[in-house]
């Protein structure tokens, strides 16, 4: 008996399965897209940190190089300025003199001879010949920074030509024992130096390195461009130097608009080395790999989700056939109503809810009046004419989702109405009989009308025999009537 309500329920769970699947589907779409973004996205970072590590290592050894060949030359420089103060000096010949003033690091490859000028600017000395031209530097910066600045220390000036050469020319002040200024010593490194150190490593078109000053000023860059040699990059609003001074930057340099990742060295000495790199060239391995793992999760979510709406489709198909099937197997064929077995699962579920809610349920139990007679004067078709009419006036009465008109059997119907009184219910049934009247003058039916507000103790079977009592007593009391049965009692009042 109770088998059709548990079909209706179990038939639901496809529609909500299809949901689960498509929601399922969707949110393991995007679990799997965010973990292979999250991946790719590290795979980035190490590409980027791989990166930034050989270009700390580029740029340390560079920085080592250079600086060192500047401490090794600077060496020289200290060594003449403090020998150019003794008081010995003066008597010394001049083949003596360069051998006390100046050693091997003044004559090495790519290194400019040392020169001693005096407060006048005027060469003295020169480590190259014994004999100097007769020679003037009192209006270059490196003679100027001195005279007037006895703390400046190791001078680099900007690039410039110098005895024939494009190179940086490092210099020292001569300080007397009073602090008098007495001189300059000054040597030279030669552009020459800077193009053999970088042509010995291994970089790409695009990859660039920049020796910079400590004002920002560039001493060399590769690739080499004597347009911005000596330019100062402290006022190049495309240039950010805070960013640099946390030791990397990645964008735009000051020279051209290639983004690179930047990296300059941390160093101690008196010129700072940046490495760049462009981002195209570091990320261009991760980009093809990134290209293609998007384009095999790109198909797999197509796939995946193709799948997904092609299972929700026929899942929803055979919902709807079996919410067909279902509506077939409770529904009565002839007058559309609900089926006998559709009835007993509607009243078990309503007898259950009004128990736990305290609240009536009322049922009408309806019989067509001769219908054996008419049904063999005028034959079966006109019969069920009959009984199709009679379920249309049932169906027009019922205005609430709850309530629930049965063929109940035969020529026999039932009108389940929860939440009714026995009142109520009456007027239900008075409305079905008069619309049958009016429908058919020769058509009549009786009702038993019965509610009752059950208990646990009590089983919905009552509630039919007191409905099925008040409908014999109808027929009893001479048809086409409503008749209420009083429950427990059955005091039957027409």
């Amino acid at each position: 008996m109770r088998f059709g309500w548990r079909k209706e329920v179990a038939g639901r769970p496809w529609r909500l399965s299809a949901k689960l699947l498509i929601i399922s589907s969707v949110a393991t779409v995007i679990g799997f897209s965010a973990i292979c973004v999250n991946v790719m996205l590290d795979m980035r970072r190490g590409e980027e940190a791989l990166a930034r590590q050989m270009l700390e290592n580029l740029a340390s050894g560079v920085d080592s190089d250079i600086n060192r060949n500047i401490e090794l030359y600077d060496l020289s420089l200290r060594a003449a300025a403090s020998n150019m103060i003794l008081p010995e000096i003066k008597e010394l010949s001049k083949p003596i003199l360069h051998l006390i003033l100046f050693d091997r690091a003044a004559t090495a490859r790519h290194f400019g001879a040392l020169q001693v000028f005096d407060a006048g600017g005027r060469l003295t000395i020169d480590a190259s010949t014994l004999d100097p031209r007769p020679e003037n530097r009192g209006d270059e910066e490196y003679f100027r920074v001195h005279r007037d600045s006895p703390d400046t220390g190791l001078f680099i000036s900007k690039p410039m030509l110098h005895r024939g050469a494009y190179a940086i020319v490092l210099s020292r002040r001569i300080t007397g024992e009073d602090g008098s200024f007495l001189g300059v010593v000054a040597g030279s490194i030669r552009f020459s130096y800077f193009h053999d150190l970088f042509g010995r490593l291994s970089l790409g078109a695009d990859d660039t390195i920049t020796v910079l000053r400590r004002d920002r000023t560039i001493i060399m860059r590769r690739p080499f461009d004597l347009d911005i040699i000596g330019k100062n990059l402290a006022d190049r609003a495309s240039w950010n130097p805070a960013n640099m001074n946390s030791g990397s930057y990645a964008g735009a340099g000051p020279v051209d608009p290639i983004p690179r990742l930047y990296v300059r060295h941390n160093g101690t000495g008196p010129l700072n080395v940046v490495v760049g790199k462009p981002l195209d060239s570091i990320l261009s391995l991760w980009r093809t790999e990134a290209i293609r793992i998007a384009a095999i999760v790109a198909a797999l979510i197509v796939f995946v989700l193709g799948v997904t709406l092609f299972l929700a489709r026929e899942i929803g198909r055979r919902a709807e056939a079996e919410d067909k099937l279902e509506e077939l197997a409770t529904t009565d064929a002839l007058t559309g109503l609900t089926n006998r077995r559709k009835f007993d699962a509607s009243i078990d579920a309503e007898w259950r809810r009004a128990t736990r809610q305290k609240t009536p349920v009322a049922l009408l139990m309806i019989d067509a009046d001769h219908f054996k007679a008419y049904n063999d004067t005028f034959g079966h078709q006109a019969g069920d004419e009959v009984l199709i009419g009679i379920a249309i006036c049932i169906s027009d009465s019922l205005r609430r989702a709850g309530d629930c008109g049965a063929r109940y059997g035969g020529e026999e119907f039932a009108v389940l109405l929860p939440a009714f009184s026995a009142e109520e219910a009456l007027d239900v049934a008075e409305n079905i009989r008069l619309k049958v009247q009016q429908w058919s003058e020769h058509t009549s039916i009786s009702i038993g009308v019965a509610s009752m507000t059950p208990d646990v103790t009590q089983e919905w079977s009552e509630l039919v025999g007191a409905a099925d009592k008040a409908l014999y007593a109808a027929k009893a009391g001479g048809r086409n009537r409503c008749v209420v049965a009083t429950v427990p009692q059955l005091s039957l009042v027409a």
